[in-house]
């Protein structure tokens, strides 16, 4: 297993099985300073909502509060690329786990340098999040 980048996020294949990944990647997550503030099932949505049957999907909002504040600080309207999104499903043998690329979601403020540091801060825990899943399997 190793860490793989996207052109917007990162992620870790495991062999795990749904439930348990899920519950790693939320102790990694803790363990990186991130709480989850929301989850999203996507299968469930799907389900009851157009009648689609998919694989065990969620999207997880995780967020470090006091990056969050720093960002907050540096750029007020931030918030609407916040929290860091993180997303659990099923795939054939196991599950993928992946996380946005923080460096990549702020690129769209540019022009405000203090935050490409605080997302680069951001985005060494979340791969180090990604990694303790990766040395514990």
């Amino acid at each position: 297993m190793q860490l793989e980048r996207s052109s917007y996020g990162m992620r870790v294949r495991t062999s795990l099985s749904y439930e348990p990944a899920l519950t790693a990647i939320r102790e990694a997550l803790k363990q990186q300073g991130f709480g989850v503030l929301t989850e999203i099932d996507v299968r469930k949505t799907l389900k009851e909502k157009l009648g689609f049957d998919f694989r065990p999907y969620v999207i997880l909002g995780a967020c470090n509060p006091p990056f969050a504040h720093k960002a907050l600080e540096a750029e007020l309207e931030i918030g609407l690329l916040l929290p860091c999104n993180v997303i659990v499903y099923e795939d054939a043998g196991g599950c993928v786990i992946a996380a946005m690329d923080p460096v990549k979601a702020v690129s769209a403020v540019a022009e405000n340098p203090a935050l490409a540091e605080i997302a680069m801060q951001v985005r060494s825990k979340l791969e180090a999040a990604l990694q303790w899943m990766i040395a514990s399997a």
